[in-house]
């Protein structure tokens, strides 16, 4: 199991190119970037969805472009895995973000990790033009562009005709270093429709760490991937925000996880750097 990192990378705390060079030079396996293109200050949707959920913090309206970002840091470093952490697929035109996945990809030379999400701000989803009655169906909505991207990657002539998604045959490169694709590792709870997905289209599970117990849900997950007639081997295990307790890692490699993503403040580049120092004896126990 190897281990990384995950910040909101902002304009007040410590920018990509030197969080870059910084992650790869202390040993890190992985960088992960979360996005959001804006909050509407209505916040109408708790913070993730939940019920009861603290303020949002400011993060998540200060948060650099994540391609952007991403690109910044593939132009520093050379094995250092960049992961987008998630994307916001449904807000996303899937031609475009065909290209941009590609193009990272290419770049970075194949060390992207393709991180989806279904969403959970509303009036964030409304400003991009998703009606309140897509919104409902947003995981097919994510299935249908993802399903897209995969063909432009994949075929010289790709054209896709879908409810959310249409175009005629068309030629779009750069293709992926990575073949078939770079990784899609979907984020998300474990309900059965998720793991649906992930069993679809998926190459990763990659909950975020303290909502659930993980592996009791990767059992689940196994087990719907038998069910389903996919080889569960086929399917890997990420963790976002994992606990950063050397035995509770050991734990978490033992049920077959391949990599975790540690948290980073995210506001503050003296104390984001004293993090990555704190976590070095993990960096040289795990990805030594």
């Amino acid at each position: 199991m190897r281990i990384g990192l995950i910040i909101f990378p902002t304009d007040q705390g410590i920018q990509p190119i030197e969080l870059g060079r910084e992650t790869e030079a202390r040993g890190f396996d992985s960088l992960w970037f979360p996005e959001h293109s804006h909050i509407p200050v209505s916040r109408r949707t708790p913070w993730g969805g939940r019920v009861g959920a603290p303020p949002l913090s400011p993060e998540y309206w200060r948060t650099h472009d994540q391609f952007i970002a991403l690109t910044a840091v593939a132009a520093v470093t050379t094995t250092l895995k960049l992961g987008t952490g998630i994307t916001l697929v449904a807000q996303r035109d899937p031609i475009w973000l065909a290209k941009e996945v590609a193009s990272l990809d290419v770049i970075s030379n194949g060390r992207l990790k393709f991180g989806v999400g279904y969403g959970w701000n509303h009036e964030e989803m409304e400003s991009h033009g998703i009606s309140p009655a897509d919104i409902k169906r947003r995981r097919k909505m994510v299935r249908e562009k993802v399903l897209a991207c995969k063909e432009l990657w994949t075929k010289d002539e790709a054209e896709f005709h879908g409810e959310f998604v249409n175009f005629e045959k068309s030629w779009s490169w750069p293709k992926p270093v990575q073949q078939p694709h770079p990784p899609i590792v979907i984020g998300a709870s474990p309900t059965p429709l998720h793991f649906q997905h992930i069993v679809e289209y998926g190459d990763y599970w990659m909950p975020i760490e303290g909502r659930f117990p993980v592996d009791e849900k990767w059992t689940a997950l196994q087990h719907a991937a038998t069910e389903a007639g996919r080889d569960p081997s086929t399917i890997g295990l990420g963790v976002l925000g994992a606990k950063a307790d050397a035995a509770h890692l050991h734990h978490l490699a033992s049920i077959g996880t391949e990599f975790v993503a540690l948290w980073l403040p995210p506001l503050d580049r003296s104390a984001a750097l004293q993090a990555m120092d704190a976590y070095a004896p993990l960096v040289a126990e795990f990805n030594g």
